[in-house]
Order: structure tokens, then C-alpha cells, then sequence
């Protein structure tokens, strides 16, 4: 089915990899004009590139969304090139990157450093969006769409104790404020994801890192970007038109519980 975001303007954080790379494709050929934001500006402008390679209209700015200001301006750019804000996809995030040869770092390993810089942009920069996304529906008149980006560690205990607190807080936000602006006619969900390989963790796409992340979900195999991306559109246009409030795990079956052992 083509068109489900025909005619809506969509930003889209973290669009220069990963999930938001695989979600501006996507939305884009379901007729959305999308606003392309990453802290990596190069990596923003190659996915608009790559959009308007295949038919679709979209712009690429920079921006650390774990500034308010930065993302003010970021609506506000997007409002100037496209007259419009309908769905705002809180993507970006970042994790504390293993150190070699020892896995995960332990929360008592975790610096104050390491803390503040996955809260600034998992949480705080979830939070700027939705300001700015909020503000924006208002001024236009109410309605519109807000995806954020969890994880099923927000959902289950699983990956390392800062991250899993983050996107804990992320889980929380998103059913907290789907009930503060439904009166405005504003949906906001999460789509959860477990693992997948990303360029912030260094040595994911490998054969044996992807081998692990195979046997932790139940379905035998990691999550594609892909399959996320097709998670937030869904939520993200009509279909889901009566859904709010729902952290949605795209996780092979992560969180569903202890896998049944067959025989053989």
C-alpha cells in the first residue's frame, strides 16, 4: 500500500544511519516530505540525497537534539521549507560503546560523563522534540503525530544499566504524554526495538556479534532498521489513527518472555 503519509511533512532525528536512514526511505516513498536531522550533517545530506534520488522531497540540517535551541530551530526550518509539521519521529539516540574485549560496560564502571551524555540526547532529547512537535500542532491548530524511539531495554531488563534507564524513561514519557495532550488530538508512541546492528556500536554487523543477537530473540534472528522503520510508519499515519500511549517492541519476541524449549 503506497501513500499512507501522502501530503505530510515528517522530521525524522538520527535520519543519517540506522533506523532514521531506513525510516526517511520508507517515508518518503509513502509520499511524505521528510526533514532530515543527525549531529552528522554529511550523513543527513546523503540520506536526502538518496531520497530525492528516488522521487521524494526532503531537506537536511544538523542538530544535537540534546539542545532545546537546536531543535526550536529545526521545527522552525522545517515549518519555513515545507509550511507544515505533522509527524515528528524522535529517533535519535546513542549508547556507551563497549570497551574491547570486555562487553558492557557495568553501571559501576559508568562515569558521570557517560551518564549525562546518554540522558542529554536519549531522554532530554526526546523531550525537546516533543516540545517543539507540541508547540508546532498548536500553532497550526491542534492535531498531529509524535513516534519517539525506546528500546525493548525500556521494557525488560536487557543491554547495559544507563542505557536500559534511558530508554526506561523514554517508555514512561511516551504513555505519560499521550494522556497530557490527547485533548489536543496529538497521538505519541514508541516503537522498541532490541537488537540491531548500528553504527554506535562498532563490531555489531559482524558474523558473530549478529550470531549473538540472533539466539537472544525468540524469532532467531536481529531486528533489520528496516522492520523498525515499518513499525514508526505505521504508527505514524492513519492506520493507527485510534493507538496512543503504546511502546511497541519490534524485538522477535524479546520481551514476550522465557523462549519454549522444543525438542530436537
Amino acid at each position: 500500500m503506497d501513500g499512507l503519509l501522502r501530503g505530510k511533512v515528517t522530521i525524522i532525528t538520527g535520519a543519517g544511519s540506522g533506523v532514521g536512514r531506513a525510516a526517511a526511505l520508507l517515508f518518503a516513498q509513502h509520499g511524505a516530505r521528510v526533514a532530515l536531522a543527525d549531529i552528522n550533517a554529511q550523513a543527513a545530506a546523503k540520506t536526502a540525497a538518496d531520497v530525492r534520488t528516488q522521487g521524494g522531497e526532503a531537506m537536511a540540517m544538523a542538530c544535537n537534539v540534546a539542545s532545546a535551541a537546536e531543535v526550536e530551530a529545526l521545527v522552525a526550518h522545517t515549518v519555513k521549507a515545507f509550511g507544515r509539521l505533522d509527524v515528528m519521529y524522535n529517533n535519535a539516540g546513542i549508547t556507551i560503546q563497549p570497551e574491547p574485549g570486555k562487553g558492557l560496560k557495568r553501571l559501576v564502571e559508568s562515569t558521570q560523563a557517560d551518564m549525562d551524555r546518554l540522558f542529554g540526547v536519549n531522554v532530554y532529547g526526546v523531550m525537546n522534540g516533543c516540545q517543539a512537535a507540541i508547540r508546532q500542532f498548536d500553532a497550526q491548530g491542534g492535531g498531529g503525530v509524535m513516534v519517539n524511539t525506546a528500546s525493548v531495554a525500556g521494557l525488560v531488563g536487557y543491554g547495559g544499566v544507563v542505557y536500559g534507564a534511558t530508554k526506561g524513561a523514554v517508555v514512561a514519557l511516551t504513555r505519560t504524554l499521550a494522556l497530557e495532550v490527547a485533548g489536543q488530538n496529538i497521538r505519541v508512541n514508541s516503537v522498541c526495538p532490541a537488537g540491531m546492528p548500528t553504527n554506535f556500536m562498532p563490531g555489531s554487523s559482524s558474523e558473530r556479534a549478529m550470531a549473538s543477537m540472533a539466539q537472544a530473540h525468540p524469532l532467531g534472528r536481529p531486528v533489520d532498521p528496516a522492520e523498525c522503520a515499518s513499525a514508526a510508519l505505521f504508527l505514524a499515519c492513519d492506520l493507527s489513527s485510534n493507538i496512543t500511549g503504546v511502546n511497541l517492541p519490534v524485538d522477535g519476541g524479546l520481551a514476550a518472555g522465557v523462549p519454549v524449549k522444543r525438542p530436537g
